[in-house]
């Protein structure tokens, strides 16, 4: 079951979904639209090393856009803080994005519940594609969870990514034990 915009409602209303900024405007049947942040990041290596901290360059969107490269891989970031304390958030393209070619996520489309910050988009493109900041490039929709949650993503201590900031964040995969 998804929420619908009625819900979303008023679950901004009671406090366990916030958007920050937040229009009207972006409130779908049952999903709002987020946008491109005015960041993007790089990896500094080509050769990533999944047992190591990858550090990356982040550059921003210049007023006239970016053009995107394909075997190119891009860090983003949505405009908009979201906080979700009694839902399951999934970050999904919106079609317009995906008729340009542009992916928006690999594998990370789901959050947890309690997840607060701003959503890091793993891009690639499949041709050149020009991108703004500002744009939209996706949109969250929000499932209901069965049963108690006994610890929110916020209040892990192996929370890697809570809090995440409006500028991209790396793979935190070498703070993992294997």
């Amino acid at each position: 079951m998804i929420l619908s915009d009625t819900r979303i409602l008023e679950e901004i209303e009671n406090g366990t979904i916030k958007i920050v900024p937040y229009n009207r405007e972006c409130l779908g049947s049952n999903s709002y639209d987020v946008h491109l942040g005015k960041f993007l990041a790089t990896y500094t290596n080509k050769e990533l090393d999944a047992k190591k901290h990858n550090t990356i360059e982040h550059f921003e969107i210049p007023e006239e856009g970016i053009v995107l490269l394909p075997h190119a891989f891009y860090l983003g970031v949505t405009e908009e803080y979201t906080e979700t304390h009694a839902h399951v958030p999934f970050l999904e393209g919106k079609s317009s994005t995906g008729r340009l070619g542009i992916d928006i996520h690999a594998t990370a489309g789901k959050g947890d519940v309690g997840f607060c910050g701003n959503w890091t988009l793993e891009i690639s493109v499949k041709q050149p594609v020009r991108v703004y900041a500002g744009m939209p490039i996706g949109q969250l929709i929000y499932f209901p969870v069965d049963g108690e949650i006994l610890v929110k993503y916020n209040q892990k201590k192996s929370a890697k990514y809570s809090g995440q900031p409006n500028k991209p964040v790396e793979s935190m995969m070498w703070k993992n034990s294997f």
